[in-house]
């Protein structure tokens, strides 16, 4: 299926959208990162707020301090989580394992 031909407007438009929710994620990575907020508040405002539950759980994990690739990869392992996965996609056995492993 093509994509739909976008007049200026519209395509400005997206854009500036696009850039809103690209500095809204990586806030978001920055707050996990330093601290003020843990990965189970995130994942719990992933159900409601659209940038947070479009953020890829990997990415999420990554920011954790102390959290590289291999140790992400093997907690999403245990967890039995898709490397893919969203935070809203998140089912509620998946998220409880996760953070379980997590502390």
């Amino acid at each position: 299926m093509a994509l739909p031909t976008l007049t200026p407007e519209q395509r400005a438009e997206a854009l500036a959208k696009a850039a809103e929710a690209r500095k809204a994620r990586s806030e978001l990575l920055a707050s996990i990162k330093s601290g003020e907020q843990s990965i189970e508040t995130v994942l719990e405002r992933a159900k409601e707020d659209k940038t947070v539950g479009k953020t890829k759980v990997t990415q999420l994990l990554k920011a954790v301090p102390g959290l590289g690739q291999v140790k992400v990869n093997a907690l999403l392992e245990q967890a039995g989580i898709d490397p893919d996965r969203r935070a809203a996609g998140l089912g509620d056995r998946q998220r409880e394992t996760l953070l379980s492993a997590l502390k």
